[in-house]
């Protein structure tokens, strides 16, 4: 009996706790502002296949169990999480600036989502992270992309990957 009236008492908590996923998730806290002087990573994105679609940033927490973690846990959780996105700038190299809690380890992560459709399709976008490891089939490591970054503004250069042809990930070709 008592169980029940304390899960009973517990399910409208969770429920209201929940945070639903969106892209609109993370970005309050991302945008950098004029003069801004950080702490906040600045991204170089190179390598864009194209100028379709939308370009998005994330900022997470350089641990294996929350790197690419879903958002709304790492929210809930008090922890880093930022997102930038929006349409493909037209210049060839954007840059792309979000603020970070403080001085600390993160990885980032660039997706290409050249269909705007807000799912990644490995073979039709294209993606990046920080520290630009080389790409197989499954996620990289958080060790492999994570950096430090320092109390102003952290400069990263971030190579965008997509399919070439049957069985290869990297840098698109049309860009080399």
């Amino acid at each position: 009996m008592i169980r029940t009236l304390l899960l009973a008492a517990t399910v409208p908590l969770l429920t209201a706790a929940f945070i639903p996923s969106g892209p609109e998730l993370g970005k309050a806290e991302a945008q950098c502002r004029p003069g801004e002087p950080g702490p906040a990573v600045m991204v170089e994105v190179v390598g864009l296949k194209d100028r379709t679609g939308r370009l998005k940033v994330e900022v997470y927490p350089a641990t294996e169990g929350d790197f690419l973690a879903d958002d709304n846990i790492l929210l809930m959780a008090g922890k880093t999480f930022r997102r930038s996105e929006g349409p493909v700038p037209a210049e060839r190299n954007p840059r792309l600036c979000l603020r970070i809690p403080g001085p600390g380890r993160y990885a980032v992560m660039v997706l290409h989502d050249r269909d705007a459709n807000h799912r990644f399709n490995w073979q039709h976008d294209g993606v990046g992270f920080s520290a630009n490891p080389h790409l197989g089939w499954s996620k990289p490591k958080a060790e492999s992309v994570a950096f430090s970054a320092g109390a102003g503004i952290t400069p990263l250069r971030i190579v965008l990957n997509y399919r070439n042809g049957l069985f290869s990930i990297g840098p698109s070709t049309e860009n080399r």
